[in-house]
């Protein structure tokens, strides 16, 4: 009884509109109260929550993020992607996608880059004939490749509440991310094609064209593989990564590009600090959320009720999906994952899952539920900004759906296309 109370708490916060980081401390709250427990032990937990060196990776990756698009990397990248793709059919829309695979290894979120594309690319997809709400739907769509593709936010979070290694998920994300890019593009090939959206450049970029735009974009594209590259040889940590990638970004724009002022550095710290005390915020709760769940062993309790009613780990793997999926359309990605990823992963360990294999899926089936209604954050968050009715943007995101399913299903049931990476470069974990 002492935890359903706050369960009920929780899903009727969730469902009157509270933003989600109350809804989870009110109900930590109402546990504290109901139980005998010193109400210093919930500030300790909610401190404790964010006492961990790991976090830090994430207002600094976030600052990362910003400081490359106050420097403008994203204009040389989107210079870059238009002479990759402009070719083919729907050549905006393609660039669209191929940004967004290019800013996933520079953002982290992909909040960030649906909101960065709504405001740089859907004003000249409208303006060359595209729909408005086809336009948001590849833009929202797009940006979900952004938290598989390294050194995704999500992925340092899931890393920290499972004690998952960081850089064996970086690189787990990296096959899966290239593929939905592929897939994506596919589809937004087929579908410009019958609506006749056409390319914007007349004939493929020869190599030469290819070599001058890269010129430019090169020292943005390089700052994944310093990330990866100096985790897998141990010069750094993930969270040293992050504070590297801090001080690439303000290399960049006040040294090599000099497009970054001290006006522009304040804003952009600004916007860091803002954005970073967001995700840390869900974080701090969910922890003191996730804590008394463990006090009153109800991961146990699910795991034990889980084992006896299935007998298959991909049975276990088709149930969390579809869990996901549901609560998904009505929570932030970010607090599922804290809430339940350490429910969870106990029981897929149990059935013998693989736990990278286990961490990409839960992370991509995340990611769908922020274009879902009712609640999805990256639907809004793309709607607001292109201003687009959310009826017609569902209309148009309908096959883009199908299509995340479809990578859904095939990294839940092929593990290798997420395991194979880390495996060759750490060697298969014991």
């Amino acid at each position: 009884m002492s935890v359903v109370i706050p369960i009920c708490i929780l899903l009727f916060l969730f469902i009157i509109g509270t933003p989600v980081a109350f809804c989870i401390f009110f109900s930590t709250l109402s546990y504290f109260l109901m139980s005998d427990l010193p109400m210093i032990m919930l500030i300790q937990r909610l401190a404790g929550g964010l006492e961990s060196v790991t976090l830090l990776a994430i207002p600094f990756f976030i600052m990362a993020g910003v400081f490359m698009n106050h420097t403008g990397i994203s204009g040389r990248l989107l210079k870059f992607c238009e002479v990759l793709t402009g070719h083919m059919n729907g050549g905006l829309a393609q660039v669209n996608v191929a940004l967004s695979t290019l800013m996933g290894g520079l953002s982290g979120s992909n909040i960030a880059d649906a909101a960065m594309n709504s405001k740089l690319l859907v004003p000249q997809m409208v303006a060359r004939g595209y729909t408005a709400s086809f336009s948001a739907a590849v833009t929202a769509a797009g940006s979900l490749i952004t938290p598989i593709i390294p050194p995704g936010i999500a992925m340092i979070i899931y890393g920290y509440v499972n004690n998952v290694s960081i850089g064996r998920l970086f690189l787990a994300g990296v096959i899966p991310g290239v593929m939905l890019c592929i897939l994506m593009m596919i589809l937004v090939s087929i579908i410009s094609k019958k609506r006749g959206y056409l390319p914007i450049r007349e004939k493929r970029a020869s190599c030469k064209e290819i070599a001058i735009s890269a010129k430019d974009a090169v020292l943005a594209l390089l700052l994944p593989v310093i990330i990866i590259g100096g985790i897998r040889m141990g010069i750094f940590t993930p969270t040293e990564a992050g504070a590297v990638a801090v001080i690439y970004a303000v290399i960049l724009g006040t040294g090599i590009y000099r497009n970054m002022d001290m006006q522009k550095l304040w804003l952009a710290t600004k916007e860091s600090a803002l954005g970073a005390a967001n995700v840390l915020l869900i974080i701090c709760v969910a922890v003191a959320f996730s804590k008394f769940l463990t006090w009153e062993r109800v991961p146990q309790a699910l795991a034990s009720w889980m084992t006896t009613i299935v007998d298959s780990p991909l049975t276990f793997l088709m149930l969390v999906n579809i869990a996901l999926l549901v609560l998904g359309m009505f929570l932030e990605g970010n607090a599922i994952m804290i809430v339940l990823a350490p429910l969870l992963a106990p029981i897929a360990h149990a059935y013998g899952i693989d736990p990278i294999h286990f961490g990409i899926v839960f992370i991509f089936n995340g990611a769908i539920g922020t274009i879902t209604p009712p609640l999805g954050t990256v639907m809004f968050t793309t709607c607001s900004i292109t201003e687009v009715p959310i009826e017609k943007f569902i209309k148009d995101v309908i096959p883009f759906w199908a299509l995340l399913l479809v990578e859904l299903l095939l990294l839940t049931y092929i593990p290798t296309l997420s395991t194979w990476l880390p495996n060759m470069v750490y060697g298969v974990a014991n």
